[in-house]
């Protein structure tokens, strides 16, 4: 889920790494002369580069057991004119945004709002929960219809100080809704708009079955200088600081849940399309491998 406007078909199934050209890296200042009597900086904590099930200790989570979205753990973002060409506003109403039997619900509808002619929902931790090192699941259905955007994804939490694309961008998940049997995951970067590049993967699992019949977990894993993408606990993709430059992931970023309709990513709904259509979220939960 861009934060600006793209071209769809710059994003395109299959392996795509772009690094950045040399003249656009950001060129950092000298560092300080380390002494023999320099004390060496400490690894942060979970850093290290682990396999997926040595992550056993739950941080943070919201298994969305109650009847309201949690104002401690989320807050909801309304607007009227998104990104991306999208053309649905986002609204905290119950008919667009809700906790039911266990789910955090976020529900894409046709009708008219504010001049827009779609309304859904849009929650983030900014604010509230940043994510480091570590593990994150989210158990999810998601939704499928020409033009229907569902996506699970992050920012990097320093995005009102340095903006888009330098920030970073981590799209944990994201689907044409067009396309129901292709997840996509997509890291943002680069030093600013004009220098914007992205690295992807599209991804199907074995028999290529419509993600929107069952809920599936998906997973980002992030170690010092390493991202690491997850379908069901099995691995697909992974991008390092040696292939993507400037490296902005190994910052403290915060989660979004939102379905987008129409924009540039799978054009607009047309006549196939069928409302209302629904997130459902199980749960978010963010482990460690170590206090």
């Amino acid at each position: 889920m861009m934060l600006f406007p793209f071209s769809s078909s710059r994003l395109a199934l299959g392996f795509a790494a772009v690094a950045l050209a040399a003249s656009s890296c950001t060129q950092n200042p000298p560092g300080p002369t380390i002494t023999e009597t320099a004390a060496a900086t400490p690894e942060p904590v979970n850093a290290a580069i682990m396999p997926y099930g040595s992550y056993r200790t739950l941080v943070w989570s919201d298994e969305f057991d109650g009847t309201s979205l949690n104002p401690q753990k989320w807050v909801p973002e309304i607007k009227d004119v998104w990104y991306n060409n999208e053309l649905q506003a986002t609204t905290d109403s119950r008919s667009n945004l809700g906790v039911t039997n266990g789910n955090l619900v976020i529900t894409a509808q046709r009708e008219a709002y504010h001049g827009r002619a779609y309304t859904s929902a849009r929650i983030n931790t900014k604010g509230l929960r940043d994510f480091t090192f570590g593990r994150i699941d989210i158990r999810a259905k998601v939704p499928k219809g020409k033009g229907i955007w569902p996506a699970i994804w992050m920012l990097g939490s320093n995005d009102s100080q340095v903006s888009w694309p330098a920030c970073g961008e981590i799209d944990i998940m994201e689907l044409r809704g067009s396309t129901p049997q292709v997840d996509i995951s997509t890291l943002h970067y680069g030093a600013n708009t004009s220098t914007h590049q992205f690295s992807s993967l599209a991804y199907s699992l074995p028999g290529a079955p419509d993600l929107s019949a069952a809920y599936h977990t998906y997973t980002v894993i992030r170690s010092q200088d390493k991202t690491q993408f997850y379908v069901d606990s099995v691995q697909y993709y992974e991008r390092t600081v040696a292939q993507v430059s400037p490296y902005p992931f190994n910052n403290p970023f915060y989660m979004i849940l939102n379905v987008a309709v129409g924009g540039d990513f799978d054009g607009n709904p047309d006549g196939s399309t069928s409302f209302p259509q629904q997130m459902l979220v199980d749960y978010v939960r963010y482990y460690k491998y170590k206090e």
